[in-house]
């Protein structure tokens, strides 16, 4: 029989690991991130195009400056000559050029000429001189730091920053040399605030970043959002029209039979078949389509309506005036009815045409114009310049979204832009037979189901 302290050792688990596990991970992900040498560019400047490689400019600068002031130092302040001094003066400015493209790698460039430079000068300090750094070294190895916290994550950074720092205490605890002046106070604040800023500006370009990209899907989902809600108010449209006309097409096939004297049994059994057929049509088609009618399809449904047409067209123009628009119409032809998906998407047209002209041109003087040809229907709504500022509207203001796919759907083209008077014209050309996707005519309310 096991002991009762054999029994608590086996079934209590060691605390500690989960914590020792997540620190090793940690670590790790620094260590693989300090020795990652894979190229990341500098990025250019967006905005203004001008300055787009200012940030390059400057750093090409910093790194002769930088090479300039490390040979003049080495040679009059440490007595170090010959080729080794151009070696080490090169070491230096190249870091700043490669870290320009591979940050990891400027860095341990920068810290190898570091650690060359304090060995190179350890012989040579005098009273007081700055050991291991002299008085340009750190401020040379600082943009170094920099490139690389904007572009590595804040834990390789901080790992970075240790780096540097843990080198430079041990070097000036165990190296340094005789009446040497110290450097790692400096040292520990110039890279630490090197770092904090470097880790700074990276968050904000990040955010930046994410914030453009953030808009862009917003304003593509809106403009999505707008189409298919027009989609959907057409489909609703197209739900009135069909069913008017099957309706149509049920009724005459069961009046049929008592307009002919003495019909034969075929006569009656085919017509009561197309009639059969047409209320299950429009059985089905009240099914799938009628719950486009509310936003709420366990609702009861409201009244029906008939759709509007041309012919309301004066009704419209009079409350566009009463709202304090003036509005004046001209009708050229011969005035017809057209199919009711035409009738409907002239209408929708004109009255998008002229909710636009109120939103953005208030004070305007705006012409309607609607032109018979013989197989076309012409529209054309135009405002001149307005008289005073458009108050600022709410909304996705994707309305010629709408009108496009309205006349795009009949076969028929819409075009939108400025007048060169300075006014606005929205022109629509829609067939009076709709033209289906195939090229041929066909009628309205089949093509509207096929696109809808």
């Amino acid at each position: 029989m096991p002991r009762l302290d054999d029994v608590n050792e086996q079934s209590e688990p060691p605390a500690p690991a989960p914590a020792q596990n997540s620190a090793a991970a940690v670590v790790a992900g620094v260590a693989r991130g300090l020795l990652d040498l894979k190229a990341d560019p500098l990025p250019r400047m967006s905005k203004p195009r001008w300055l787009a490689w200012l940030p390059h400019v400057v750093l090409l600068y910093l790194a002769a400056a930088f090479f300039s002031v490390t040979t003049e130092q080495l040679s009059n302040h440490y007595e170090v000559h010959g080729s080794v001094r151009s070696l080490l003066a090169t070491m230096v400015g190249g870091a700043i050029v490669i870290a320009m493209r591979w940050p990891m790698a400027g860095y341990w460039l920068g810290l190898t000429a570091a650690g060359l430079v304090a060995g190179q000068i350890h012989g040579h300090v005098g009273q007081g001189q700055s050991w291991p750094w002299m008085p340009a070294g750190m401020f040379a190895f600082a943009p170094v730091l920099l490139l690389v916290s904007l572009r590595v994550p804040p834990r390789v950074t901080v790992g970075a920053v240790t780096v540097v720092v843990g080198c430079t205490g041990l070097a000036e605890a165990f190296l340094r040399p005789e009446n040497s002046g110290t450097g790692t106070p400096g040292a520990v604040l110039l890279f630490a605030f090197t770092g904090l800023l470097g880790y700074a500006l990276r968050a904000t370009r990040l955010a930046r970043t994410q914030l453009v990209r953030q808009e862009t899907l917003t304003e593509e989902e809106r403009a999505r959002r707008t189409l298919l809600e027009e989609r959907s108010r057409i489909a609703r449209e197209l739900h009135d029209v069909v069913a008017h006309h099957m309706s149509v097409i049920s009724i005459q096939a069961q009046v049929a039979p008592f307009l002919v004297e003495n019909p034969s049994e075929e006569l009656k059994e085919n017509l009561a078949g197309i009639r059969a057929n047409a209320v299950e049509a429009l059985t089905e088609l009240r099914r799938v389509l009628g719950v486009l009618r509310s936003e709420h399809p366990d609702e009861a449904g409201g009244p029906h309506h008939p759709q509007p047409t041309l012919a309301e067209l004066d009704g419209l123009v009079d409350n566009v005036r009463a709202a304090g628009l003036d509005v004046t119409t001209e009708i050229a032809g011969i005035r017809r009815p057209l199919s009711p998906g035409v009738e409907l998407t002239a209408y929708r047209i004109v009255q998008e045409a002229l909710s636009n002209c109120l939103r953005h041109a208030p004070g305007s003087r705006v012409e309607v114009g609607i032109a018979y040809g013989p197989r076309d229907v012409h529209l054309c709504v135009a405002n001149s310049v307005p008289t005073r500022p458009a108050p600022p509207t709410m909304g996705a203001g994707h309305g010629l979204l709408g009108m496009r796919e309205r006349a795009g759907m009949l076969g028929g083209e819409l075009a939108a832009g400025p007048r060169p008077d300075g006014g606005y014209e929205v022109s629509a050309v829609l067939p009076m037979d709709p033209v289906s996707p195939g090229g041929g005519p066909s009628p309205a309310p089949e093509t509207m189901k096929k696109d809808s």
